[in-house]
Formats: C-alpha cells, sequence, structure tokens
C-alpha cells in the first residue's frame, strides 16, 4: 500500500460513502479544532449522516466497505447524541480541548482504513432479474456482462452475437413456458464465456437429474487422440462388465469415442482453456441420467478383440465427480529419501485449515534446510486457489531479490472503465527461512486461479523448472467482489470482477481469445500409452519422477 494509493482509493467510494465521510469529517474537524464561535446546526449534523446511512442500507448497499463506513457514522452520532438535546455553547478549558484533539484524530482511523481497502471492499451490487422473462434477464444480463466482464476484450467476446444467438431462443422458451430448453439454453450461454470462474449455481436435483448417474469409469484423452479408461469403481457396472484400467474406448453410445469424448459439454462452470476442457471432457462423457443405458465397445490392455456391453448408469452420489482427498492440512511434505524436499500445498484457502499456512511453510522449510536438502520440489497440483496474498507470502520465501507479483484492476461504476488499485500492488519482498537451490514446481490442468500463483511468481528464475502434462488452468481472474446475477427460475451466474496484471499492466495467465492461456511447463510431460500405463496402473507420480530428475 502506498500514501498515492490510499488517497487514489477514494474512487471506489458510493455518493452515499463520499457523502458520510464528507459528515462525519466536518464533525471531526468542528470538534477538534479550536473555533469560538458555535453553530447548533452542526449538532443536527451526525444525525443527517445517520439518516443517509440508513437510506443506503435501503437502497441495496451492505458492501464491507460501506458497513465500515455506516459503522464509523454510528459511532460518531452516538458520541455526540446529546448535543442534539443539551447543546453547549461554552468552550472546553484547553487540557480538555487537548483531549479532544486526540480523539477526534484517532476518529479519522476508520476513514483511513476505508481507503486503504476500498478497492477489495467496494461496493458490486447483484442484478435481481429473477422477476424479468427469460428473455428480459438475459438481454439484461448480457448487457451488464459486456461491460463489466473483466476478459471480455481480452477474449474477443462479441456480446452482439451472443445477443443474436440467444435471444431467440430464450423468447421461444417462455413463450413455451420451457423451463428445460431455458436452462440448456442459459448453459450453452455460460459456456460460451471461456473462463473457469464463470459459473451458474443450479438445484442439485436438477444436475442430478442430468448427470446424476455414473457408469463406474472415467477417461481421459491421449497426446494422440486415443481414449483411455483411467479409473474403474469396485462392483461398479463397468468393472462387472469386464472393463479395465487401460481399456481403450472404441464407441461409446453410438458414437465414435474421440467424438462423445470431445462433445460431453461442461458441468456448472464454463472451461477456459482446452487442457481444462480435455480434463472435464473425460468426467462428463461417462455420466448420465440415472438409469440411461450406453452401448460401448472396448479393447483392454494387452487384448485384441474388442468387446461390446450395455452400460447402465446408476446413483453414485457423482462419486467420479469427486476430488480426492486434498489432505488435512494447507500444506503438508516431508524429506524424501532422496534429499530433496518435497512441500505439497492443498489450497491458498486460510480459512479452511486450522494451522497458519505460514507457520507451517516456515517450519517445513527451515526442517529440509537443517538437513541440508539438495533441491526442493513444490507440487500445487489440483490447488483450487484462494487468496492471492497468501501466494506471496508463500513465494517471497523462494526469491533472491525483490520481485513484481500482480498488480489488480476493477470496473469503476462510476467512471464506466476499469481502473487500476494501487494498494492492491504485490510484490516479493526477500525473507527468511529462504532456499535458493534448485525447485521444481508440479502443476496440471487443475491448478486454477490463485493456485496458478506460485509457478507464475516463480517462473522464469534460473533455478526454478516447472513439471507438469499440461499448462495450468489459464482461470486467474479476481474473486474479491464477483458479479452475481440472480435470474428466473433461480439460476445464478457468477463472474470474476477484476483482472491480475503483470508490472506492464498486461492481463496475465487468463486464457485469450484463442484460448491459449496458464502457466506452461518448461518440461511438458508426453501423455503416451507408457505414461498413462506408469501413472495409472502401475500408481507412480510420474511427475515427481520427472522433478527429481530436473533436480540431479
Amino acid at each position: 500500500m502506498s500514501f498515492y494509493g490510499t488517497i487514489d482509493s477514494i474512487k471506489w467510494f458510493t455518493v452515499w460513502d463520499l457523502i458520510l465521510s464528507t459528515l462525519n469529517l466536518l464533525v471531526l474537524i468542528w470538534y477538534a479544532v479550536p473555533i469560538q464561535k458555535y453553530y447548533r446546526w452542526l449538532d443536527f449534523v451526525p444525525s443527517i449522516a445517520v439518516l443517509g446511512a440508513v437510506i443506503s442500507i435501503v437502497e441495496g448497499d451492505t458492501s464491507d466497505l460501506s458497513l465500515l463506513i455506516y459503522t464509523w457514522t454510528f459511532l460518531l452520532f452516538i458520541c455526540t447524541i446529546k448535543k442534539v438535546f443539551k447543546p453547549s455553547r461554552c468552550i472546553l478549558v484547553p487540557k480538555y480541548r487537548v483531549w479532544r484533539i486526540v480523539i477526534c484524530t484517532v476518529g479519522v482511523i476508520p476513514l483511513i482504513a476505508a481507503l486503504m481497502l476500498a478497492g477489495q471492499l467496494r461496493y458490486n451490487p447483484d442484478s435481481e432479474l429473477s422477476n424479468m422473462s427469460y428473455s428480459q434477464a438475459f438481454v439484461e444480463m448480457n448487457e451488464r456482462l459486456s461491460m463489466e466482464y473483466p476478459f471480455g476484450d481480452w477474449k474477443k467476446i462479441n456480446w452482439e452475437a451472443l445477443r443474436s444467438k440467444f435471444e431467440p431462443i430464450f423468447q421461444k422458451a417462455e413463450q413455451n413456458q420451457d423451463k428445460a430448453l431455458y436452462y440448456q439454453t442459459l448453459k450453452e450461454y455460460v459456456s460460451s464465456i471461456p473462463d473457469g470462474h464463470v459459473g451458474l449455481k443450479e438445484n442439485k436435483s436438477e444436475l442430478k437429474a442430468e448427470i446424476g448417474g455414473g457408469f463406474g469409469i472415467t477417461a481421459i484423452r491421449l497426446d494422440d487422440g486415443t481414449i483411455l479408461v483411467n479409473k474403474v469403481i469396485r462392483d461398479s457396472p463397468a468393472e462387472q462388465k469386464g472393463i479395465k484400467v487401460g481399456a481403450e474406448i472404441v464407441t461409446w453410445d453410438g458414437r465414435d469415442a474421440k467424438e462423445a469424448y470431445n462433445n460431453s459439454g461442461f458441468i456448472v462452470t464454463s472451461l477456459a482453456t482446452e487442457q481444462a476442457k480435455m480434463h472435464h471432457q473425460g468426467l462428463l462423457m461417462t455420466r448420465a441420467p440415472i438409469g440411461k443405458e450406453v452401448q460401448v465397445a472396448f479393447i483392454n490392455l494387452n487384448e485384441t478383440k474388442t468387446q461390446k456391453v450395455t452400460l447402465q448408469a446408476y446413483d453414485d452420489n457423482f462419486l467420479t465427480l469427486q476430488r480426492d482427498n486434498a489432505g488435512q492440512d494447507i500444506i503438508e511434505g516431508q524429506l524424501l529419501s532422496s534429499g530433496y524436499g518435497y512441500l505439497k500445498i492443498n489450497s491458498f484457502q486460510k480459512e479452511l485449515f486450522s494451522t497458519s499456512p505460514e507457520e507451517i511453510l516456515t517450519s517445513k522449510l527451515q526442517a529440509y534446510l537443517d538437513h541440508q536438502m539438495k533441491g526442493l520440489i513444490i507440487d500445487v497440483r489440483d490447488n483450487r486457489g484462494g487468496e492471492d496474498q497468501l501466494v506471496a507470502d508463500i513465494a517471497r520465501h523462494f526469491v533472491q531479490e525483490e520481485h513484481f507479483y500482480e498488480i489488480t484492476s476493477y470496473y469503476n461504476r462510476y467512471t464506466h472503465k476499469f481502473e487500476l488499485n494501487h494498494n492492491e500492488t504485490r510484490t516479493l519482498t526477500p525473507t527468511e527461512p529462504s532456499f535458493n537451490g534448485k525447485i521444481a514446481i508440479l502443476i496440471n490442468s487443475q491448478t486454477v486461479s490463485s493456485g496458478e500463483g506460485i509457478p507464475l511468481a516463480l517462473k522464469g528464475l534460473p533455478n526454478v523448472t516447472i513439471i507438469g502434462f499440461t499448462p495450468t488452468n489459464g482461470s486467474f481472474g479476481l474473486y474479491t467482489a464477483p458479479i452475481t446475477i440472480q435470474l428466473p427460475e433461480g439460476y445464478v451466474v457468477q463472474v470474476p470482477d477484476g483482472r491480475s496484471l503483470n508490472r506492464n499492466h498486461e492481463i496475465q495467465v487468463d486464457s485469450d481469445f484463442s484460448g491459449k492461456g496458464g502457466v506452461t511447463p518448461d518440461i511438458q510431460i508426453p501423455l503416451t500409452r507408457e505414461t498413462f500405463k506408469a501413472k495409472y496402473m502401475d500408481g507412480i507420480d510420474v511427475e515427481l519422477e520427472y522433478a527429481i530428475q530436473s533436480l540431479q
């Protein structure tokens, strides 16, 4: 944070925030400055400010920034209310006036705090469109996103083309009262915005009706396009019909396996990059409504005969969509027998874990240093993100000189353009304990959002090598005060509200119009039959093996 950034943050205040802050400052100055003349009307200023706060609340502004200003306003009102009923025209003696000056000076602290945090805590109202028709709500949503979605220009989204495409379908859905068509069209619209942070919240019952059934398998696409089974659930229909891990799927539900894989849709969030799509397609191809039957042709590993079976989807409580247990702590690890340190960072969401992540990191890193580790492996595979500041706090243990990380940008509702939030500039400043030896960072397509921060922050350093089968997810937008749109039938669309920019104020990591994005690995492991067998059949951590080799 800086003095300029704090002053500049006044641009994030609403009109009511500005009015209340001005009135509060007027009251504090009146009580602090030794003015000899008494003005009765000043005794009513705190009451007027409280009335303004009430009006602002009624208008819907309950943002954290405004709540801080409301609290400040209410406290000043409480401290001065007796003046309304018992005005005092006498001037205090000097010794009391000194204390009053001190107290009034302290009273400015809430305003300073509000300015320092205004960008993150700013008012970003929900769009309440649930009482509109399907098409009206869509048009309003599309209009707002065309102005406020942080990456519209970056991804070259043609909002007018989207309106022309989808508005007639929404109109048809409302004319026919076709909720199913409305829902499917809404999903298709959301998926047309390629961003892993763009999501459609829906009822679990509807999700269950659509993809609540599993067959007991998931699939993955090799680099050559072959579709292989990478997981088989014990006692599932797939296992009972003889499908094994490593089986090549030839056809699925009457379609060529590659075609079925590539057209399996999305769940409730959009997909930013090819690597993100590839992961989700393997999960969704093998989902269906409960009870649905599909015809599957497959060839098990080391066999030549194509087998054809019929599988029926069963209620598995979304088992194949669930992530493996991430661990009990935000950071786990050990010193490997090879002499290399290993740190697994499961998340950057502090509130999910009981122990301070900084304490865990410091403790483990110091222990590794005490044992003279030969190199360090940082594993952020499947890290779904969290707090950017925590990323910066961790990354600074691995830099030897000051290193720029990011500056943020948000849409300003009053200037109608994106503006820098200077008080959210993050720079990595070296700290102890530190490590300047060889570092390998493990990533995958499910390294998302702030999870992509560690590889971003350290990429390009001469001692750092990034390793993975794919780049990271490519969804690095800010979710500080997300754009939330309430739609008919209870659906909610949420969209990121800010950009992460590099030192040149250019968007970083988020996928562009071509679908390219994420942090790319320095060593990209090929997904071949050999590496597939090692990872999914032999239980070898292929990425970890590559990391150890790179450190030697």
